[in-house]
């Protein structure tokens, strides 16, 4: 049950009319009162002889029997409260009592005084109502509507869980603003799948994710095509920013703007800025060995992804409120950045995840910035980096990427879970089955290739990594072998043995360093986490993994791993 008080306004007669009208953007259906403050309010729905106009003096009465001067400026207040669409169809009654409860809930009426403001409930539709009131009570007082909005949430509560209606997480007045119904309608009208005020949040995030300094985050905005609007100072100091879409116009033909604060609590331009204030690092190209720089390529970048994600899990998972706070708010970054670089195939699961974990990446523990620069330059390279192409390494990097991502949003569902915020929590879960998704896409043609090249190896190799994994992990041999990615893991530590590392020693260390209970697959996570341990190609389908190997090996350069002939060629 979604409650929403709408803008005050000065015409009675007005809200009215739409009320009982045909609708500006959806059907109005049977419209008629279901309750009001005497249960004796005309009826201009179900009754022939009654009017509008008769209703609306009836509502308004309390406020022409006071002076003018003392008459509030707006004085009709207007809340719609609103079912899902899994929900049952309630009855007149049930609506009638809701919006008896929510009135007294807010401030408007109390069934057991009698000095209420007049009120009247409409119904024009089955999954909601609309609930209007004048500010004057009858006794000439003005209410007391304080934190109104907060009580008839609460109140909501208590409904659905009475009613068995689903249930919606409490909030903690942190989370975005929620598009208004004009917007969402048009929306619809324009054909855009979502409103202005959210494709703005999420060019405004994309923007931020990895940027340094307030140069860079404008001229990302404008490169993304937004209109820009800043607020100075006398003194010539830059104090906010507004934004709008091109093609965004109210009835005047104006751009309708949007400065940041009202886009989401943390795109004011104060909030912002503490990203990069904090953030005192070199923000030269990460670097391999020394002496030797790692160009910042596609591929390149998500592989570093992969490593911050997965120190940021620790920190989240241990460390102090206000510095696990300030990874999970730039995780929201790093998703930021990898939706707007992806290739097509994954790029609608990321955005997704991306878009639902931004509620996610805020509450009303303060982030301590500073702290998350890993991450946040995982978002600036990834940036930099440009898009990946989705095949090749390109495609394997991210699948490697979106798996570490999955179990550092995993970390921080727990973390919002215990803490009890719990829209925070269904956010990161929301935000886990889209990484989910993209996962599978990404990962099927480079753990194809792994399965086909693992499904070749000659007996005492398989014999020989069989063993490996019975040793490192004997609480998870039977179900690693019995998947269908055992296969894909064979080879990768064929690989590993390769490279010259010691295959059980690295796979009991893969599996003993993070849980694997949320895994669909322990063999897919084992293989990603061993290929970004051991510096291995994430990448095989070119069959050329073993002279890779060989070549980085400290102990077989020049020669075939054990148990080969030499390194196989050629596509599997």
């Amino acid at each position: 049950m979604i409650p929403r008080i709408q803008k005050r306004g000065q015409r009675t007669i007005g809200l009215l009319y739409y009320l009982y009208g045909p609708g500006k953007f959806e059907e109005h259906t049977d419209p008629h009162l279901v309750a009001s403050w005497d249960h004796n309010a005309p009826d201009p729905g179900r009754d022939a002889s009654a009017t509008l106009k008769q209703l609306q003096q009836l509502l308004d009465q309390p406020v022409e029997n006071i002076d003018q001067g003392q008459r509030p400026k707006k004085h009709v207040w207007h809340l719609s409260v609103r079912n899902g669409a899994e929900d049952r169809i309630l009855t007149d009654e049930e609506w009638g009592d809701i919006a008896r409860r929510m009135v007294a809930a807010a401030g408007i009426d109390d069934p057991e005084q009698d000095a209420g403001c007049r009120w009247a409930a409409v119904r024009h539709a089955d999954d909601h109502i609309h609930i209007v009131a004048t500010l004057v009570r009858e006794d000439g007082y003005k209410p007391d509507l304080d934190n109104d909005a907060a009580r008839v949430q609460a109140q909501a509560r208590a409904l659905e869980a009475e009613l068995g209606l689903r249930r919606l997480n409490k909030g903690d007045g942190t989370a975005a603003k929620r598009p208004t119904s004009a917007e969402r309608h048009k929306a619809n009208r324009q054909g855009r799948e979502r409103t202005a005020r959210e494709e703005l949040r999420e060019t405004v995030r994309r923007a931020v994710a990895g940027a340094t300094s307030e140069t860079e985050f404008f001229d990302r905005l404008a490169a993304a095509g937004l209109l820009i609007r800043t607020r100075a100072a006398p003194s010539g100091d830059l104090l906010g920013y507004k934004v709008a879409l091109p093609n965004d116009r109210n009835k005047d033909g104006e751009p309708v703007f949007y400065p940041g604060a009202r886009l989401a609590p943390d795109l004011s331009l104060p909030r912002i800025r503490e990203r990069w204030s904090a953030d005192h690092s070199d923000q030269t190209p990460s670097t391999g060995t020394p002496g030797r720089a790692t160009p910042n390529t596609p591929s390149a970048a998500r592989r570093r992804t992969a490593s911050a994600a997965w120190t940021a899990i620790t920190i989240v998972e241990q460390g102090n409120d206000a510095v696990a706070a300030a990874h999970i708010a730039a995780a929201g970054e790093v998703l930021d950045a990898l939706a707007r670089t992806s290739a097509a195939h994954t790029r609608r699961e990321l955005r997704d995840a991306a878009f639902a974990f931004e509620r996610a990446s805020r509450s009303h523990v303060r982030a301590e910035r500073g702290h998350d620069r890993a991450l946040r330059q995982a978002a600036r390279e990834l940036i930099h980096g440009g898009p990946a192409l989705g095949r090749g390494e390109d495609g394997a990097t991210t699948a490697m990427a979106i798996d570490m991502l999955f179990f550092l949003i995993t970390a921080t569902m727990h973390w919002h879970a215990k803490k009890g915020h719990a829209q925070q929590a269904d956010a990161a879960r929301q935000a886990a089955e889209h990484l989910r998704s993209a996962y599978q896409t990404a990962a099927a043609q480079p753990l194809g290739a792994l399965y086909q090249r693992g499904r070749r190896l000659g007996r005492p190799q398989v014999h020989r990594q069989t063993s490996a994994l019975r040793e490192a992990v004997p609480e998870l041999a039977e179900q690693i072998l019995a998947e269908p990615g055992w296969y894909a893991l064979a080879a990768t530590l064929a690989d590993v043995e390769a490279a010259g590392h010691d295959p059980a020693a690295l796979l009991g260390d893969a599996a003993g360093q993070r849980e694997l209970d949320t895994a669909d697959s322990v063999s897919d996570v084992l293989v990603w986490r061993l290929r970004r341990t051991a510096g291995l190609p994430a990448d095989t389908s070119d069959g050329v993994i073993n002279a890779h190997a060989a070549e980085h090996s400290p102990h077989h350069a020049g020669r075939p791993a054990p148990g080969r002939s030499g390194p196989r060629r050629g596509r599997p």
